[in-house]
């Protein structure tokens, strides 16, 4: 599977963290590292339209963790996927997907070391008019 990836002016390919919610439904994406730990941004939106949209820039590389967590009414779709290799040129990154959380349950284990991505994921989902990243490094804030 591909996913579409941002190049910054540097030619660097990055993801945004980005969502929130609404009054019932609400979607994020979440970037972690290789061992589900929080990355620095490279930047922060801090003005402009900021609600439910991207948040923070990171730089991507293989092993890296992208959380996708959608929600209606609190019943979650959740994608965990793998960075396999990123296209800088072709502005995509090739993924694998993980484990996926649909109907109430897990496909198979969720690696315990993604939970806090997961639940960073599950929080910005519901974060009404969301604002602001929820899952960065603590020096990057």
């Amino acid at each position: 599977m591909k996913i579409n990836v941002e190049k910054t002016k540097k030619g660097l390919p990055a993801l945004w963290e980005e969502g929130g919610g609404y009054s019932n439904t609400g979607e994020a994406q979440i970037i972690c590292g290789p061992q589900g730990e929080p990355l620095s941004p490279i930047y922060i939106r801090k003005k402009g339209p900021l609600a439910n949209s991207k948040h923070a820039l990171f730089l991507i590389r293989p092993g890296y963790y992208v959380i996708r967590a959608y929600h209606h009414r609190r019943d979650f779709d959740i994608d965990v996927l793998r960075i396999e290799n990123v296209d800088v040129d072709g502005e995509e990154a090739e993924v694998a997907l993980v484990c996926q959380f649909d109907q109430g349950e897990w496909d198979s284990s969720l690696p315990s070391f993604l939970s806090a991505a997961v639940e960073a994921a599950k929080e910005k989902a519901v974060c009404y008019h969301c604002r602001e990243p929820h899952f960065v490094a603590p020096d990057g804030e």
